[in-house]
């Protein structure tokens, strides 16, 4: 697929639909995983579901359109700042999505860290910024006040809090993802094919 077509966004009726479903996915992940106090985010099925099907922009708009409806709603203002993580993840699988890497499980996998790897670039230094280095996930700030209690550099700390959250997070998120993509019907999946050339999901 050309780069061209691989950043190609459709803002057609069935994209528009897509999107508020896939925040309201994001929504209730995230809810679910607060509530039960989980060392996971589960904020990202959404948006990886609307980065596959609608590609990178699509991705995008609904990670970024997540975080600032959830922190509005919830008056959680840690999660209006990773607006901008949640923007990079959908954008970055939507991308891997068209270059063919959720065909296959493994490649799903794949996927899942190229995710993980762009929220822990992108959050570290935010969380640095804005909350000496913490996440603000349970499990993850156990990590970090560990590695601060053994002298490790506030850097090394703040990245070992990430890592530890948001790789399985990403992981298992990608792994919902193509599971539910294999179980859409093709009428719905054809929807959302971009350009002249069909690029399947399956």
């Amino acid at each position: 697929m050309s780069d061209k077509n691989i950043f190609r966004t459709k803002f057609d009726v069935a994209t528009i639909v897509l999107i508020p479903a896939c925040i309201g996915i994001n929504y209730i992940g995230k809810l679910f995983a607060a509530a039960l106090k989980l060392p996971l985010w589960l904020d990202s099925i959404g948006t990886c579901i609307g980065a596959c099907l609608g590609g990178p922009v699509i991705g995008g708009i609904c990670g970024a359109a997540n975080n600032l409806i959830y922190g509005l709603t919830t008056g959680d203002s840690i999660t209006l700042i990773y607006a901008l993580t949640s923007l990079f993840i959908g954008f970055f699988v939507g991308i891997m999505a068209r270059c063919g890497f959720m065909k296959s499980f493994g490649k799903a996998i794949l996927t899942s860290l190229v995710a993980a790897a762009a929220a822990i670039v992108v959050s570290t230094p935010l969380n640095i910024i804005f909350w000496g280095g913490q996440t603000g996930n349970v499990w993850g700030d156990a990590v970090f006040a560990a590695a601060q209690a053994a002298s490790l550099p506030l850097w090394l700390s703040s990245l070992a809090d990430e890592i530890i959250v948001d790789v399985p997070d990403k992981i298992i998120t990608l792994i919902l993802v193509y599971i539910i993509l294999k179980a859409l019907p093709d009428k719905l999946t054809t929807l959302y094919e971009e350009g002249d050339r069909i690029e399947r999901l399956d």
